[in-house]
């Protein structure tokens, strides 16, 4: 929601009337049930799809299964009523999970990873894009359809991308392009279809470009970021941009914009967290010495390392936790008097975050650290109250001027 509202205080208030209350309300009812039936639905498609797979345990198989599950609920869907249209539509995705997925597997076995791979990219993107031209030129109610199809062959694209990418060993430059090539379609996707989630996911290979994201290791899953000022500025570059073009685009695609944006500053401020604790030697990781070229010396490969960091730009976590603190008040005023809602959210959480992580990291025996910053807080919040005022002010004698 772009702004957050309470209908009976304003009914009360004569802002609205009672039956402009109503109808707000009842939309909001009918966005929840919504969401509460396309949730159950696509649980239930994912989980009979598995199954099927499971169940029949030969990839031919289920290709064939499910490409009559396919048949029929399209058929269905075309052809029925309203009251048997989520049937047709329940079974045609069914039926197309198992086709994409057993003729993945099928290829894949047959050809091996890198033949397969790049049969399975090259089939998907003829596939996504037929379902995009269906989707945008087919028949009536089927809609929904395909744009699944378009996330399931465009997922066959993606994956058969990385699979080939993987067998054949590519390394370099070619690697984060790869990596931004999926988050633009994946985003592209999102948009085309207007689904905010898969819009969102884009964040992930994108972040993955310089090799930020989650990592599995002693029983635990944790977020790591090698170089977190050169992911920051990336991220913070796509939020600019995001910032920048809003204003050119129509509501349904600055929504789109909006997510990005928000997911950006999510992983920005996970990549802060980790300088905070640990600080960055910037570029270590990218162009610094690494440990497989001194074939096991290790006392060439620190003095190296040392050399490196003398010559190259070091952050320290004491400068990250200052600098994120900052910024994430002035990112809560700023989204606070525009109203983007998510990034204050996000600030407000990751404030919380900082402060509790630093509370136990570094000022837990230093209760004078705990004077200054509650002193200085109080100014601070007494020169954006004035801040705001004067913002406040300027909005109403626009507003008059008007």
């Amino acid at each position: 929601m772009a702004h957050v509202i309470q209908t009976e205080t304003l009914v009360e208030e004569g802002v609205i009337t009672s039956d402009q209350g109503d109808i707000i309300a009842r939309r909001s009812r009918q966005v929840m049930v919504s969401l509460v039936i396309n949730s159950v639905l696509c649980f239930g498609i994912i989980a009979a799809a598995a199954g099927f797979i499971g169940l029949l345990a030969d990839a031919l198989a289920v290709a064939i299964v499910g490409g009559l599950f396919l048949g029929i609920g399209a058929t269905i869907l075309v052809k029925a009523t309203d009251l048997y249209r989520m049937f047709g539509t329940a079974s045609a995705l069914i039926g197309a999970g198992m086709l994409t997925g057993g003729a993945s597997i099928e290829i894949l076995d047959i050809f091996g990873e890198q033949s397969g791979g790049l049969a399975l990219m090259v089939l998907g993107l003829v596939g996504a894009l037929t379902a995009a031209f269906f989707n945008r030129n087919g028949p009536e109610h089927t809609g929904f359809l395909t744009g699944s199809l378009l996330l399931m062959t465009g997922a066959m694209h993606i994956g058969g991308l990385y699979l080939w990418a993987g067998s054949a060993d590519i390394s370099g430059i070619t690697v984060p392009m790869l990596h931004f090539y999926v988050a633009a379609a994946v985003f592209a996707a999102g948009m085309f279809i207007d689904v905010r989630f898969i819009s969102a996911l884009a964040i992930v290979p994108f972040a993955q470009m310089l090799d930020t994201g989650t990592f599995y290791f002693h029983a635990m899953y944790a977020f790591y970021s090698p170089e977190t000022t050169l992911s920051i500025v990336q991220l913070a570059v796509a939020m600019a941009i995001c910032v920048a073009v809003a204003g050119l685009l129509t509501d349904r695609y600055r929504r789109h914009t909006h997510m990005f944006g928000i997911m950006a500053f999510i992983v920005a401020n996970l990549c802060f967290l980790v300088g905070s604790l640990w600080g960055d030697v910037v570029g270590s990781h990218i162009w610094g010495p690494g440990f497989r070229d001194y074939n096991d010396d290790y006392q060439t490969y620190y003095d190296a390392v040392d050399a490196f960091e003398a010559s190259t730009l070091v952050i320290s976590e004491d400068m990250y936790s200052i600098v994120w603190a900052i910024l994430l008040i002035l990112a809560a005023f700023w989204s606070a008097h525009t109203n983007r809602r998510g990034i204050f959210n996000a600030a407000m959480t990751f404030g919380a975050i900082h402060a509790y992580t630093q509370a136990f990291e570094t000022f837990y025996d230093e209760p004078l650290a705990y004077v200054i910053g509650g002193l200085a807080a109080i100014p601070l919040a007494w020169g954006l109250w004035r801040l705001n005022d004067q913002f406040e002010s300027r909005n109403a004698a626009e507003q008059i001027a008007a």
